[in-house]
């Protein structure tokens, strides 16, 4: 008789897909010019239609060929991302398999779908942001998130982990946000039903955030749905003000570009609480699984390249944060608490170090600047 699976599983880890090369979609070739990439580019040699036009120096030509070069290689590690995410979420998604076919039910209880709603709803507000910005491989990136987060939730609905009006709602949230993301993409969205999904976005966003941070520190404060209430209350408020013409343009445009960052801080929160968790119980530390926070650093790390180029700074904090922080930090606590080996966390920490150091070194050639201090001030000041 063949032996039931582990009964115990790990909560299939929320990442920053600040969150893609391997899924064919018609989107446009990667290999565009990057002015077709609607990118907010400086470039020391402004046009490259004035280098066809005219014969360009010997220097500028160089110029305007090592940063083709360098947007394709961005894009490229954009791309790759995909997989050490995919491999995070693959394990929890065939033990969850594995688990339904032996009528192991009891056993998905472990994962928590309040959890994994969160993170859905990250990746769906980062869809949007980069949807609207032509990313396409952050779009792939955030889509397998959403995509892959959803596969879990269904799990957990036929195990009745979670009631099935509550799956019903988020598949509806989920095909919605899906097909207007990518409707908006090809520019066949109405602006005015675009600006409805922002401002739903928006408030979400506004809401969760507080909550979970709230709830991080639990039970020392007490238990409150107070946070998220009060900041919904606000959002909504701010969002009929910005509709009725109340506001300043400075301050709607503030508005209308806060849920990104709200995502971005809702992944950012997450390793802050992971190392809360393992302060009051060091025991735990023991249920963490390095290989898979090691692909998570991966997967950030090879975003950040791409966020640094095109002077994205929310995309370039969240990525940073999510490799340093979230990746290497976890690693550190882990090594501190003897659950990996000196020679694991050397590895990772090289590895990311040195990446991270050949990134700004590679940017800072390609726009032809002398310090990678430039490219980093342009980065905050978004010139």
């Amino acid at each position: 008789m063949t032996s039931p699976p582990p009964a115990s599983l790990s909560a299939a880890p929320l990442r920053f897909h600040l969150l893609a090369s391997t899924i064919q979609l018609s989107f446009p070739p990667k290999c565009r010019p990057v002015a077709a990439r609607n990118l907010s580019i400086r470039r020391r040699f402004r046009s490259s239609c004035a280098f066809a036009s005219h014969s360009p120096p010997p220097s500028a030509a160089s110029q305007a060929s090592r940063l083709q070069r360098w947007d394709t290689l961005t894009a490229r590690f954009a791309g790759a991302s995909n997989l050490p995410f995919l491999l995070i979420q693959l394990p929890q998604i065939l033990l969850n398999y594995r688990n339904l076919v032996y009528g192991n039910k009891a056993a998905l209880l472990a994962v928590p779908w309040l959890g994994m709603l969160t993170g859905l709803l990250g990746n769906m507000t980062l869809l949007s942001y980069f949807a609207k910005k032509k990313e396409v491989e952050a779009i792939v990136v955030q889509t397998l998130g959403v995509v892959s987060i959803y596969v879990v939730l269904g799990q957990l609905a036929m195990a009745e982990a979670m009631s099935l009006p509550y799956f019903a709602a988020i598949s509806v949230l989920v095909v919605s946000g899906l097909v207007l993301n990518f409707v908006n993409y090809f520019g066949w969205l109405h602006e005015g039903l675009w600006q409805l999904w922002e401002d739903f976005i928006t408030v979400a966003g506004i809401s969760v955030l507080p909550q979970v941070m709230w709830s991080t520190f639990v039970p020392f404060i007490p238990k409150s749905i107070l946070p998220g209430t009060i900041c919904c209350i606000i959002a909504v408020g701010a969002i009929i003000l910005a509709r009725l013409g109340k506001l300043s343009d400075r301050m709607v445009k503030f508005i209308r570009s806060i849920s990104g960052w709200t995502a971005t801080l809702l992944f950012m929160w997450m390793p802050i609480a992971q190392m809360w968790t393992t302060y009051l119980n060091p025991d735990n530390i023991k249920g963490l699984s390095a290989f898979t926070i090691l692909l998570g650093m991966i997967g950030n790390g090879l975003m950040i390249p791409r966020a640094l180029f095109i002077r994205d700074l929310m995309w370039f904090t969240g990525a940073s944060w999510a490799s340093f922080l979230h990746g290497w930090g976890n690693l550190a606590c882990m090594y501190y608490f003897k659950s990996i080996s000196w020679k694991f966390f050397l590895g990772a920490t090289l590895s990311l170090f040195v990446w991270t150091g050949i990134a700004l070194w590679r940017d800072t050639k390609a726009y032809g600047y002398s310090s990678p201090m430039i490219s980093l001030q342009e980065l905050v000041s978004g010139t």
